[in-house]
């Protein structure tokens, strides 16, 4: 039912605007998929979690294979709907969770750095999904290039309806949780002294960031979300004063990008062999993040020199 109602509605606002439905479902798919990025970038960045969102992307290789080999055990044949609207879904926002777990609980009780752990279990969802390649091409119609780059055009009506429903259960995260993560974020021994819950925080962020992760690769792709979720993020901590103005500059900025990227994709190509190629609109709309990143550096060292030439204010 909530297909079809998503289904209704992008038909209606293609009726009215005279757009055609797949270009209207791409628009909602970056609003989505960057508000969701755009809400828990700053946390990212907050906590040096960079490398770590972008492990979980590349674990979610594992996860579809994992999801394939699933739909073999319970006998569901190649051609159901189910295989890539439930099971591979699932099994990846299950899996990435797992493996955010795991670092997070091998970080804690053994003296290893973060980076080794991560690079750890990196090689096992690389492992994995080498090891089941295989399988999943048997029973889905798995497209490595739109999984790795994105497809923001051809996104299923179901995608749509679970990121819809995603971006209201982290809202509603983000009310309960937010002022304690920022604040672990911002430092962690005082939110201690406070008694924040930073363990608990930080393990419900890690299944938060997950599910975001993991929902937002059929859209974006699992090479470039990364880039949606940590570039705002360090544009807006350019320019910000503090945690808040960061959270609202980080949204502003990843939708902002969004949709300015996807416009360009739709506006320019290039011609070869006669024919229009136009851009990958997942890679130009982390091309203009990127871009967006430039300017707030500049506007940084900017207000930097205008505020040591005027030097210090006098005291009253």
């Amino acid at each position: 039912m909530p297909v079809e109602w998503m289904t209704q509605l992008i038909d209606a606002v293609a009726d009215q605007t005279g757009a055609y439905p797949f270009m209207v479902k791409g628009v909602v798919a970056v609003v989505l998929v960057c508000l969701l990025c755009g809400a828990v970038g700053a946390l990212v960045v907050g906590n040096r979690m960079a490398f770590f969102s972008d492990a979980m992307a590349h674990c979610a290789v594992a996860g579809v294979a994992l999801g394939g080999l699933t739909a073999v055990v319970a006998g569901v044949g190649p051609q159901d709907p189910r295989v890539d609207d439930v099971i591979l879904p699932a099994a990846m926002v299950l899996f990435g969770a797992l493996v955010g777990v795991g670092i997070v609980y091998v970080r804690e009780q053994t003296t290893l750095a973060a980076d080794t752990v991560i690079g750890v279990f990196f090689a096992l969802a690389i492992g994995l999904g080498a090891m089941l390649a295989a399988i999943l091409g048997r029973v889905s119609a798995f497209n490595a290039e739109n999984f790795f780059f994105g497809n923001l055009v051809f996104v299923p009506y179901a995608q749509l309806v679970y990121l819809a429903g995603l971006v209201l259960a982290v809202g509603g995260f983000l009310l309960w949780r937010y002022n304690g993560l920022a604040f672990g974020s911002f430092s962690p021994s005082l939110a201690r002294t406070r008694r924040v819950g930073l363990r608990l925080n930080n393990y419900l962020f890690i299944l938060v960031l997950a599910l975001v992760v993991n929902l937002s690769i059929r859209a974006v792709g699992a090479l470039l979300i990364n880039g949606l979720l940590v570039v705002p993020a360090a544009a807006a901590a350019q320019v910000s004063r503090n945690l808040r103005q960061m959270f609202w500059l980080t949204l502003a900025f990843a939708v902002g990008s969004g949709l300015g990227g996807y416009f360009l994709s739709t506006r320019f190509a290039v011609t070869v062999g006669g024919e229009r190629v136009p851009f990958g609109p997942s890679g130009t709309i982390v091309v203009v993040t990127v871009g967006v990143f430039v300017l707030s550096v500049l506007a940084a060292a900017v207000r930097g020199r205008l505020a040591r030439r005027a030097g210090p204010r006098p005291a009253l």
